[in-house]
């Protein structure tokens, strides 16, 4: 979907750290300016007037250009540049410990006491066994979340525990020769799905979806703030934060943030949210414009946002705009959710 989402830390007070796919920043400021480093060596400066939204970044001293590369000979410059290989995981070989084998002979099962024989078979002499047994079944259980009754509460129960040992199973010989292709699909927000294997924290992102089902919002947003600072764990952690009324945190979490795609429209829907809350209506009208600004974004986020911005309209007794927005939605898909609220509201 083509995020382009980073994380930002704080060091120390005025100091952050920003992780993004293009590698390491680092700015310096508070409120009014800040002087910001990007990954590509860029410098810049950026003034603000606190409360409002508004803003002026400006360019110091450009990235470094990066040094030509060598003329490609005649000869080779059409060559074809071969395809990367896939990835085919490997197979357990006659010398590989027996509790590989067994769990690598289960690992397409769809029977939860499978991988509880393996864990009661080999948990107690080999530890890693029982945190993979567990995480698979956990993510099982997660699969078939709307169809079992009992699903919901095991994985929860599973995933919870298992992401609680801070165990790096992604590093371990098993995931890295066996699971190097294996993908779980995680609904990160309604309308957005991602496929992440071990190594993307899909046992946090999975265990902080069902905790955020379960009304548990505090153990929600800790599993996702100690995740990786991937694209998709920014995302939930927004929607987390917003969820929760921490308003603050959503603005801190998507400045600087474009309309690019499905993802980063939802972000600007819940900024505009947030700034509603905080009080700054003219930077959430702005938001919710950027967001709904390209009309080929999903129908289910496009309505994420209509329904966000119907909801600050009505809080501004706005009714008329409110009204225009909840008829499209409902005129659209009549049984998205959150929308029997908005008529509520309106009535």
């Amino acid at each position: 979907m083509g995020f382009r989402i980073s994380k930002s830390i704080k060091l120390a007070p005025g100091v952050r750290m920003t992780v993004s796919k293009s590698g390491l920043g680092y700015s310096v400021g508070g409120k009014g300016m800040r002087v910001t480093r990007h990954a590509g060596g860029r410098v810049s400066r950026t003034t603000s007037i606190p409360g409002t939204g508004i803003s002026h970044s400006s360019t110091i001293r450009p990235a470094p250009r990066k040094a030509s590369s060598p003329r490609t000979p005649p000869s080779t410059a059409a060559r074809p540049i071969a395809p990367p290989p896939p990835i085919v995981p490997a197979r357990p070989g006659v010398l590989a410990p027996g509790w590989e084998k067994d769990l690598h002979r289960i690992l397409e099962s769809t029977q939860p006491a499978d991988f509880v024989a393996i864990a009661q078979k080999h948990g107690r002499t080999v530890p890693e066994a029982r945190l993979l047994a567990a995480a698979l079944e956990g993510l099982l259980h997660y699969q078939f979340r709307e169809t079992s009754p009992s699903a919901p509460d095991r994985a929860q129960a599973l995933l919870g525990w298992v992401v609680a040992q801070n165990a790096v199973l992604e590093q371990t010989p098993f995931v890295t020769k066996y699971l190097v292709d294996k993908t779980w699909a995680v609904e990160i927000a309604y309308g957005i799905t991602a496929h992440l294997r071990l190594s993307d924290d899909v046992l946090r992102l999975a265990a902080a979806e069902l905790h955020q089902a379960a009304g548990d919002l505090p153990a929600a947003i800790w599993t996702v703030e100690n995740a990786n600072p991937t694209t998709p764990a920014a995302l939930s952690l927004t929607e987390l934060y917003s969820d929760a009324n921490r308003h603050q945190d959503v603005i801190d979490t998507t400045n600087g943030i474009t309309n690019e795609d499905d993802a980063t429209t939802l972000l600007l829907a819940l900024r505009g949210r947030a700034f509603a809350h905080q009080g700054f209506h003219d930077a959430a009208r702005e938001s919710f414009k950027e967001a709904l600004r390209v009309r080929t974004r999903s129908t289910e986020v496009r309505h994420r946002a209509l329904l966000e911005r119907a909801q600050v309209n009505l809080a501004q007794n706005r009714k008329a705009l409110a009204r225009k927005d909840i008829e499209k939605v409902l005129a659209e898909d009549p049984h998205y959710p959150g929308l029997s609220t908005a008529l509520a509201g309106l009535n």
